[in-house]
C-alpha cells in the first residue's frame, strides 16, 4: 500500500526548541533560517517544483513565527500574518494542481505549515476570558496574558471508510464533487464515540446500512484546516442502500475490477486524487489488503 498523502515528513520537529526561549530566539536571528513561502494558504514552488523558501526578513511587519522544524540543523519557519490583514484564500484549483506535483515529504511540510498558520489566525483571543493571546512554545501554542490559559493546535478526527459486502465496496458522491467522482464515505467523530462507533453511525446515516466488523487501514493529516483522516473498511450486513439525500447525491457498489480501472483512469467513476487518503483506501481494498 502506498503511503497516504501529506505523510512522510522529513523535518525534525525539534521539540527541545519549543521549551527553550533563548534557543528559539537564536534560531529567529540566524541568517541560515528560512521561511516557507505561502500565497495566503497556498504553497509557492520554485523552478524545480519544490517548496519555495525565503529569508525571515521577508515576512510582513509584526508577523508571528512558527517553528516547523529543522532541516539539516537549520530552522524552518512559517509566518502568521498580522491581525487586520487580508484574509488568506481557503483553497483553489491551483492548490490541488500543486499538491499533485509535490513530493510526499514536501507535502507533509506544507500541511504542517498551513494547519498551524490557519490555527493561529483563528485563535488570537482566549476562549476562556476573551483577552488577546500571544504565541509561545515556538509557535506550537498560544498563551493568554490575562488569565494565563494555554491553548494548543487541535486536530479534528474524521473517519473515512468503505462499506464492504459480498466482494464489493460502497462509494458515494457529494454534489460538490467534480463530475463523475465517487469516493469513500466520511464524517467527523462526535464526542463520546470510538472510531468503530463513528464508522457504523456514519454509514448508517448516509447509506442506511447496518455494519458489523470494522478494521483500521491507515491515517492521514488533512490540512483543510486540520483533520486526521482515519481510514477503515467495514462489513455491511446487507447491500440495500437507503440514501440520505442531504449528505450524498448518489452511492453505488463497485467491484475490485471497477476500482482498479478507476484508479487507472479508465473505470466507471472518477477516483479521488492520489494525495487523498480515499485514493489510498481504494487502492488497498482493490489489492485485497
Amino acid at each position: 500500500m502506498a503511503a497516504p498523502g501529506f505523510t512522510g515528513g522529513t523535518l525534525d520537529r525539534a521539540d527541545h526548541l519549543r521549551h527553550d526561549a533563548d534557543a528559539f530566539a537564536a534560531a529567529l536571528g540566524n541568517w541560515q533560517s528560512r521561511l516557507l513561502k505561502l500565497d495566503g494558504f497556498e504553497p509557492e514552488v520554485d523552478d524545480s517544483g519544490r517548496l519555495a523558501w525565503t529569508m525571515l526578513s521577508d515576512a510582513p511587519d509584526d508577523a508571528e513565527f512558527v517553528l516547523l522544524g529543522l532541516d539539516g540543523g537549520r530552522a524552518r519557519f512559517a509566518a502568521v500574518p498580522p491581525a487586520g490583514g487580508p484574509a488568506p484564500s481557503f483553497r483553489s484549483p491551483t492548490l490541488f494542481r500543486l499538491l499533485d506535483q509535490l513530493q510526499p515529504g514536501e507535502a507533509a511540510t506544507f500541511a504542517t505549515g498551513r494547519s498551524l498558520v490557519d490555527w493561529h489566525l483563528r485563535h488570537r483571543f482566549c476562549a476562556q476570558c476573551g483577552a488577546s493571546t500571544a504565541i509561545f512554545r515556538a509557535g506550537w501554542g498560544r498563551k493568554c496574558g490575562a488569565c494565563n490559559a494555554e491553548h494548543f493546535p487541535r486536530v479534528d478526527p474524521v473517519v473515512i471508510m468503505l462499506a464492504e459486502h459480498d466482494g464489493r465496496a460502497l462509494v458515494g458522491r457529494q454534489p460538490a464533487f467534480p463530475k463523475g467522482r465517487y469516493s469513500a464515505l466520511a464524517g467527523f467523530l462526535e464526542p463520546g464515540e470510538s472510531i468503530e462507533e463513528a464508522v457504523r453511525r456514519e454509514i448508517g446515516e448516509e447509506a442506511g446500512l447496518p455494519i458489523g466488523a470494522v478494521r483500521y487501514v491507515a491515517s492521514q493529516p488533512w490540512p483543510f484546516p486540520a483533520q486526521l483522516m482515519i481510514a477503515c473498511v467495514a462489513q455491511a450486513e446487507h447491500d440495500r442502500i437507503t440514501l440520505d439525500a442531504n449528505e450524498l447525491e448518489d452511492a453505488m457498489w463497485v467491484t475490485r475490477d471497477d476500482v482498479r480501472a478507476a484508479l487507472a483512469g479508465e473505470g466507471p467513476f472518477l477516483a479521488p486524487p492520489p494525495y487523498a487518503i480515499a485514493h489510498t483506501l481504494l487502492e488497498a481494498w482493490s489489492a485485497g489488503e
